[in-house]
């Protein structure tokens, strides 16, 4: 009986052996996923991009799952393109879940790699087409080859372009006149005549009329803000001269005679010309008012002038102060009547003709104008500059 024992337990023994060499020969061969892999996510018709919006997600994007019929780890790479064949690409993340959200920013990024932009001064669109694929494999790496790709979706993007805000009546410089030479004085804040600023060139400014002039005149300056001393221009033989305010002042500009004469500088160059000139011809009008939509806001303003102020110190030069104006259009005309009118397509400054000129394009504001009818210059600066 114990020589039965003794065998059965060395059978037993055997039999567990042997089951224990079988286990360890078990071997899994993974398999390609006959079903592959697909998107499963409803996507928008278009996505609009912006920076305000650069964090959010902008898409979440949802695939099935892949089955390799073996115990390994499924590894899904979500890839962007800007092409359509993948030729180059993005790897947006890897994730061991059927889903990744990818940020409008990821978005644009993919954007501007197709030649996409919201700037409307350029020739590029701001709207068109980027491309996704998710692709899973085995372990982690993906280096084993097992793997699956499905097939490219395309969204359509849109990055509003955007919105260049000009101003209306963007801040100009002014030159103000100031000196015992001119219709001021030695105030720098008397009604101060300005000069006319060329409508084409910001640099360039102009005035033709009288400046008094002899041997005890010691000339005029010319100021950039009524009331305030510098910026302060002045000029010799020529070349311009400037204080922006913490400098010397420069020497005032010297008139010779009382008389009229023709002053030009260009603030870019700092160069000037001052030229005497013959007025004697020239009409004295009695009257040079403003007409037009502008005065009222409605065509009842072609039906009465608003009348400006002539100048006691030169009968050529008409201004109006703190006058409120609307959009729309207007012109100057002398005597209330329409025998001499002066109009320009320019706003803010510019010179007329006294030919069949346009309208003066005005935009809503207070102004102070001034007029010169020797040469039919114009400016309108807004109250308070």
């Amino acid at each position: 009986m114990k020589k039965f024992s003794i065998f059965l337990l060395i059978m037993i023994a055997f039999v567990g052996f042997t089951s224990c060499e079988h286990d360890d020969d078990v071997v899994f061969t993974a398999q390609p996923d006959p079903e592959g892999i697909v998107f499963m996510s409803s996507t928008a018709e278009s996505y609009t991009l912006t920076s305000e919006t650069a964090n959010n997600i902008a898409e979440r994007f949802v695939w099935s799952e892949v089955d390799f019929d073996a115990p390994t780890t499924v590894t899904y790479e979500l890839q962007g393109s800007s092409d359509a064949d993948f030729s180059s690409f993005n790897i947006i993340g890897t994730t061991g879940e059927n889903n990744l959200g990818v940020t409008v920013s990821q978005f644009m990024s993919l954007a501007m790699e197709a030649g996409l932009d919201n700037d409307p001064e350029t020739e590029m669109p701001n709207a068109g087409d980027i491309y996704f694929r998710v692709r899973a494999y085995a372990g982690t790496d993906g280096s084993n080859g097992l793997n699956a790709t499905s097939e490219v979706m395309s969204l359509r993007v849109v990055l509003p372009e955007a919105v260049i805000e000009e101003e209306e009546n963007p801040t100009k410089m002014n030159l103000f006149f100031v000196g015992d030479a001119t219709a001021a004085g030695w105030n720098n804040n008397n009604n101060n005549t300005p000069m006319f600023r060329d409508p084409e060139n910001d640099n360039i400014f102009n005035f033709t009329g009288r400046f008094a002039g002899g041997d005890d005149v010691e000339g005029f300056k010319l100021l950039e803000m009524l009331g305030a001393w510098q910026p302060q221009w002045g000029g010799t033989d020529g070349t311009l001269g400037v204080n922006p305010g913490d400098a010397s002042d420069p020497a005032a500009f010297g008139v010779d005679d009382d008389a009229y004469y023709t002053l030009s500088l260009n603030t870019d160059d700092m160069t000037y010309t001052f030229e005497a000139m013959d007025a004697s011809a020239a009409t004295v009008y009695d009257m040079v008012g403003i007409i037009g939509t502008a005065t009222t806001g409605t065509d009842e303003g072609w039906n009465d002038d608003m009348d400006m102020t002539q100048s006691d110190f030169d009968s050529h030069i008409w201004y109006m102060n703190d006058v409120e104006l609307f959009d729309g259009e207007l012109k100057f005309r002398a005597n209330n009547a329409w025998d001499v009118s002066w109009g320009a397509s320019t706003p803010i400054s510019g010179q007329g003709a006294n030919a069949n000129d346009p309208n003066i394009p005005v935009s809503a504001g207070v102004y102070d104008i001034w007029f010169n009818d020797l040469t039919a210059r114009y400016i309108l600066i807004p109250a308070g500059e």
